[in-house]
């Protein structure tokens, strides 16, 4: 009997066949719309903003005044759209503001040199785009900005409230993996349920024989890392699906684990000048995420309150809508309430 991972390679085997035969009329694989969805810069009717000279996929919802909650998805290279679920904290008068991070989602790509070239600095145009959305979004200085992250968007949170903990009223943060980078890459190898030869390495593998990307072929290297999204049995998320997400940025995933592991960069750095109140959620059916590595990961934070999300694992502590309403989002609106 032919298994769901067997099935999504033979589309994706039938989809490459079908675009190497587009070739006889003037399209190429690489073309931007053939193999993923176009990004902000090559599409106009999306929603975006400039950010330090970056185009961003980007848009707000609720009362332009309220709180701004700036819900920061996971990766390196997400999207946003999987935390959609956020919308709903705009009926409690919440201004809410999603972004695609640059290279990643729906945002523009950028060669992999402009990140590594940095040095131990990689991070600093992602912590300096995220001042820019705040600054295009906040309307007068006095109103609140709440960061509201998950996984990697929760190590970025951090990042950020360390480099500038005046910067921001409140974090929320939903499992990172780790803080300091020896604790990330432990987080990471506990996390991943498949093993080398697993199925959808395989069928990884397979693609191969019919596409193969260079080093900043973003379409074909974002399209072949959509192609590793499985179910992963120890993290508690079930198989994957596609309509939660846009598109992978592969580019800005490889590029940053590669100069943060060169350079151990330490997101820990500066929070203890970070005196506000932090909100930190994690799942129950998560293996890698026990009470204990909750209790580790969370040293760092001066004021912390740590809450475990029943019945869910890493991605359902938002993506599942009964945990969301009657756990995630009634401590989110308390925590805001309190500060």
């Amino acid at each position: 009997m032919i298994t769901m991972k067997q099935k999504n390679a033979l589309i994706a085997s039938f989809t490459i066949f079908t675009l190497l035969l587009s070739c006889t009329d003037g399209r190429t694989i690489e073309e931007a719309g053939n193999l993923v969805p176009k990004t902000v810069d090559q599409d106009s009717s999306l929603p975006s903003i400039q950010a330090n000279g970056v185009l961003l996929h980007s848009e707000a919802f609720g009362l332009e005044n309220g709180t701004i909650i700036i819900p920061l998805h996971g990766g390196p290279g997400g999207d946003y759209r999987y935390l959609l679920n956020c919308k709903d904290l705009t009926e409690n008068g919440y201004r809410v503001v999603f972004y695609d991070q640059r290279g990643s989602g729906l945002s523009q790509r950028l060669p992999k040199n402009s990140y590594t070239s940095l040095g131990s600095s990689v991070m600093d145009p992602m912590y300096d785009e995220l001042s820019a959305v705040i600054s295009h979004y906040r309307k007068n200085s006095n109103q609140k900005v709440i960061l509201l992250g998950h996984s990697w968007g929760a190590i970025l949170a951090s990042g950020y409230a360390g480099k500038y903990p005046n910067a921001v009223q409140g974090i929320i943060l939903c499992e990172p993996g780790g803080l300091k980078w020896n604790d990330i890459k432990d987080y990471v190898k506990n996390s991943r349920s498949f093993k080398l030869w697993s199925e959808i390495l395989n069928d990884a593998t397979y693609i191969d024989q019919f596409i193969s990307g260079k080093e900043d072929q973003h379409e074909i290297l974002d399209y072949k890392m959509s192609m590793l999204a499985s179910k992963n049995d120890i993290t508690g998320e079930g198989d994957f699906d596609q309509s939660i997400s846009w598109r992978s940025g592969a580019v800005i995933m490889d590029a940053l684990f590669d100069s943060c592991d060169k350079y151990n960069i330490d997101f820990s750095k500066g929070l203890q000048a970070f005196n506000i109140p932090v909100l930190f959620f994690y799942s129950e059916k998560n293996k890698a995420y026990p009470d204990s590595w909750a209790e580790k990961i969370t040293t760092v934070y001066n004021h912390v309150n740590r809450v475990k999300i029943s019945g869910v694992g890493h991605d359902g502590i938002i993506t599942n809508i009964n945990a969301w309403k009657t756990q995630t989002r009634p401590n989110i609106i308390s925590y805001i309430k309190s500060l």
